[in-house]
């Protein structure tokens, strides 16, 4: 494997020099380019610091050691500059796509999402994706001269189109679960900034999206051994694991669980990287004359798993989720922060006067639709510890949520 670990940028790399630019024309800096700039922004929001008191499995107050969207966050970032790196592409604006990608996540997680996608079902429902662009273009309001972030085009894409395209090529959504959701929190914003919804994204955020999963695979095995939802024995049924002990076992055959465990993850890790830029040096070699557009209408998620670390990643989520994500207790949680977070929303609908006078202010001006849809921006920026904090506040009884 030929690997660069000096700073280089391949023709078929995001070039900030050649951005299509923001929708509020800046100055460009004198010391920063523009990808560096988004990331700066997005690190210095008000929304980023909030994902420190954000649930990725275990609630803010059940450990020290569990993760948080906030390091989350920073283990996806590492692992996107590091794929960067090693494929020539931009590292800023990798790190800038894994820094905002949970964004737009409120209080307790996914099962926050499914509440308040709930709450919003007449109205188009709820996506941490969209609210993820609401978040960088209008809630966080820093700037004298517009709302949002203001960032550069490609940050947008990236964010927006992680996942894939959002629309066919007739413009029809193609993730219909969610039409509503993404007429009316991104198709609204294309409207005014095209960010092209029919064509795959670049190169970065596709690295972005991958280092997602090899990161809440691994540390979400981390987490639920700490909290002895499994042993780690247990982890030998997965066929890719049982390799991996295999060769600490030959190495270290009387290794301690906590080094093993440990041992483990950084193999995991390093096996998963290491095999996505195999696949995409072989993969990026014919575009390697061809500029980044050529990535955008190849038609495909060119930066991808090769096919056994592909199924060794459905073994692994296959695992947490029958031993983790939907176990009895972690079940039992999530049915309570449900219930917060329904409680809240429908308090706060109910009577205003129990929101801040500034969210009075912009809901009351707004339609039955829109005030909805801003209650619900209010409890998405909530952390865990607010979100119970103000059920305690509005409720006789609050769940304990352990």
């Amino acid at each position: 494997m030929d690997v660069r670990f000096d700073r280089w940028r391949a023709n078929y790399a995001t070039d900030p020099a050649r951005s299509r630019g923001r929708l509020y024309s800046e100055a460009p800096s004198p010391t920063r380019s523009e990808f560096q700039r988004d990331r700066d922004r997005i690190i210095h929001s008000t929304a980023f610091r909030r994902l420190k008191h954000k649930t990725q499995v275990f609630v803010f107050h059940e450990g020290d050691h569990f993760r948080t969207r906030l390091t989350h966050t920073i283990e996806v970032a590492q692992i996107a500059r590091s794929i960067s790196r090693a494929l020539g592409l931009d590292e800023d604006l990798a790190e800038a796509l894994a820094l905002s990608h949970d964004l737009g996540h409120p209080p307790f997680g996914h099962t926050g999402e499914d509440a308040l996608n709930h709450c919003l079902a007449k109205v188009g429902g709820f996506d941490h994706n969209a609210q993820a662009l609401k978040v960088v273009t209008t809630l966080e309001r820093r700037y004298p001269d517009f709302d949002g972030l203001n960032l550069t085009w490609e940050t947008l894409e990236g964010l927006v189109k992680h996942n894939g395209p959002l629309l066919d090529q007739n413009s029809q959504p193609l993730r219909l679960e969610k039409v509503s959701a993404i007429s009316r929190d991104i198709a609204d914003f294309d409207a005014k900034f095209s960010l092209d919804l029919a064509r795959f994204a670049g190169p970065e955020a596709q690295v972005a999206a991958l280092s997602d999963d090899i990161a809440y695979n691994t540390h979400d095995i981390d987490d639920g051994l700490r909290a002895g939802f499994f042993q780690i024995d247990a982890l030998r049924e997965i066929p890719f694991l049982r390799l991996i002990f295999e060769e600490i076992d030959q190495k270290w055959p009387k290794l301690e669980v906590a080094r093993k465990t440990h041992e483990l993850e950084r193999r995991l890790i390093t096996k998963f990287v290491e095999g996505v830029i195999a696949r995409g040096q072989a993969v990026l070699a014919p575009y390697r004359d061809q500029s980044v557009e050529a990535i955008r209408g190849a038609g495909e998620t060119l930066i991808r798993l090769p096919d056994d670390l592909a199924a060794a990643d459905r073994d692994i989520k296959a695992f947490l989720f029958r031993n983790l994500y939907r176990s009895a207790s972690i079940m039992r949680i999530r049915a309570d922060a449900e219930r917060v977070v329904k409680d809240l929303f429908g308090a706060y609908e109910a009577d205003l006067s129990l929101l801040p006078p500034d969210w009075q202010q912009t809901i009351a001006a707004a339609g039955s639709a829109d005030r909805l849809h801003s209650v619900a921006d209010y409890i998405a920026g909530m952390t865990d510890r607010f979100a119970i904090d103000e059920h305690r506040r509005l409720f006789d009884v609050t769940p304990d949520l352990r």
